[in-house]
């Protein structure tokens, strides 16, 4: 999924790392026209040049002959698709405008941009269910933001209409059915190639099942004015290379091993160690000083053969982690741990030293099993997969999938530090702030991608990070270097252990920049 900003045509420039939410856009547009006098009509006809804009960048040929047949419904998203209907008449495109609604009931902008649209010479005709599809790019003004519960009627059987084809889509702002707040399909989704966003981005377009249906994503302020976006802060923000290139400093050249912390990876029960062992290693090469791996005996020969760098200690019971507790940095808990009584013993003696933890897998169900075993904190990072983060929260895989916003920030609020939800479109929590992260694939769908995760992120809070940092960084790292694997040889059949040299490749980009 790509994403561009379009500043008039063609389209170029930096994107913005704001998300918002639905309500928020909407004070946006109100604030623009109220507090600085721009019409409501004027920033629709730009939503339309900009959605035309796109479509003709996008798809040559529609400016060379090629057709549109619009769908539009009855609010403002339909007001779009009819100035897009009367901007093609005007440069002398075929369009077809298909009216999921009676437009002669429309009111306010919405009636404004048919009646243009009428004005250029356009005609509409009534949705029924022998509408058949005949442009060259279908452009979906159907169902903007505004939707709160599940699409009905009409709306559902053009949406399956248009799904079902091989048609190439266009969506006006979001894709009808799609949530703008969590990103959750609401019943049906078109699932369109390009999506042309306004004012703000919305944030739903980035995570759950947004970028399944979003396709390519192009964002048009509008114009609107720079000051207007400091009266709304905005609900999330993008996680972006710049940002995390500001976070990784060049090593001096008298740097020695101390100076980068001593990590202690503790998990691996009978039969698990792959899990602990592959966090202990991602640790090593993303930086940490030194990495102690506390597993059970019979894993340790398996470590010491794979990445002999790793100090791997045999650990059958608490007595045993005892000591090498003693000097670390940090800890991360949870690959491989199991949820018996030894890990029990083990997390309860990892938390008690009151080091900066993450915890990650099996820590996280003994926690959701027994909250009273832990304590909020600070120096805690969580990386919960939409399963965990369901347990922690009492709660169901499909609650924490429809609303992955509220869950994300419900984690935070249970850990006291900062929650990282895991998925498409990877949320992270602190105490006041959000942020999402694009990067990542499905070929990362796969077991021991978290345990790699956990050792970026382990490695990072060694090293000094705040909880915040280690996150934000952890995150970009594991999922632009999946991406980077995938580029190179395709999602399928991608293993955890591919993503180890590309994250030190990042990193060291980063800290060259």
């Amino acid at each position: 999924m790509q994403t561009i900003e379009i500043r008039g045509s063609p389209m170029g420039g930096s994107l913005p790392h704001t998300l918002y939410t639905a309500e928020q856009t909407r004070s946006l547009d109100a604030e623009t026209i109220n507090a600085h006098g721009v019409p409501g009509f004027e920033l629709m006809k730009r939503a339309g040049r900009a959605a035309l804009d796109a479509a003709i960048k996008t798809w040559p040929h529609i400016g060379q002959g090629g057709s549109l047949q619009i769908f539009c419904g009855s609010g403002n998203n339909g007001g779009d698709g009819y100035v897009i209907g009367a901007l093609a008449r005007q440069r002398y495109i075929p369009v077809r405008v298909v009216s999921l609604c009676p437009p002669e009931r429309l009111t306010g902008d919405a009636r404004k941009a048919w009646e243009w649209f009428r004005e250029q010479g356009g005609s509409c005709e009534s949705w029924s269910n022998s509408i058949t599809l005949t442009g060259d790019l279908i452009i979906d003004a159907m169902l903007g933001t505004g939707l709160g519960g599940d699409v009905r009627g009409d709306f559902v059987d053009a949406i399956h209409l248009i799904n079902q084809s091989d048609k190439s889509v266009l969506a006006v702002d979001i894709p009808s059915g799609l949530s703008a707040d969590t990103g959750s399909e609401l019943g049906c989704a078109i699932k369109a190639d390009v999506t042309v966003t306004f004012i703000g981005m919305k944030r739903g377009l980035f995570t759950a099942a947004g970028p399944r249906f979003c396709g390519d994503i192009c964002f048009s302020s509008l114009k609107v004015p720079k000051v207007v976006y400091d009266t709304i802060p905005p609900s999330a923000r993008l996680i972006e290379r710049n940002d995390m290139a500001a976070l990784v400093k060049p090593r001096p050249r008298d740097a020695h091993k101390g100076d980068y912390g001593h990590l202690l990876v503790v998990g691996g029960d009978h039969g698990m160690g792959g899990a602990a062992i592959m966090a202990a290693e991602t640790a090593l090469r993303c930086g940490t000083g030194l990495v102690t791996l506390a597993t059970r005996p019979e894993h340790t020969m398996a470590s010491l053969v794979r990445r002999p760098e790793v100090m791997a200690r045999g650990v059958s019971s608490v007595r045993d982690l005892a000591p090498l507790l003693v000097g670390k940095s940090a800890v991360v808990i949870g690959p491989g741990l199991g949820k018996d009584e030894w890990g029990q013993g083990l997390l309860k003696a990892v938390l008690d030293t009151g080091l900066p933890v993450l915890m990650d897998a099996d820590a996280l169900n003994i926690i959701a099993a027994k909250p009273e075993a832990y304590t909020s904190r600070e120096n805690c990072v969580i990386t919960p997969h939409p399963g965990e983060a369901a347990r922690l929260l009492n709660s169901t895989v499909g609650d924490v999938s429809k609303d992955r916003f509220s869950a994300v920030e419900a984690l935070q609020k249970l850990c006291g530090g900062v929650a990282i939800l895991k998925g498409a479109g990877t949320l992270i929590a602190s105490v006041d702030e959000v942020w999402l992260c694009r990067a990542g694939n499905p070929g990362m769908a796969i077991a021991g991608m978290g345990d790699v995760l956990s050792g970026v992120a382990g490695a990072l809070l060694a090293q000094g990070y705040s909880a915040a940092d280690v996150a934000r960084l952890g995150v970009w790292l594991h999922g632009t270097a999946g991406d980077n694997c995938a580029a190179s040889g395709g999602e399928i059949g991608l293993a955890a252990t591919d993503l180890l040299l590309a994250i030190r490749k990042q990193l060291n980009r980063l800290s060259e920049e």
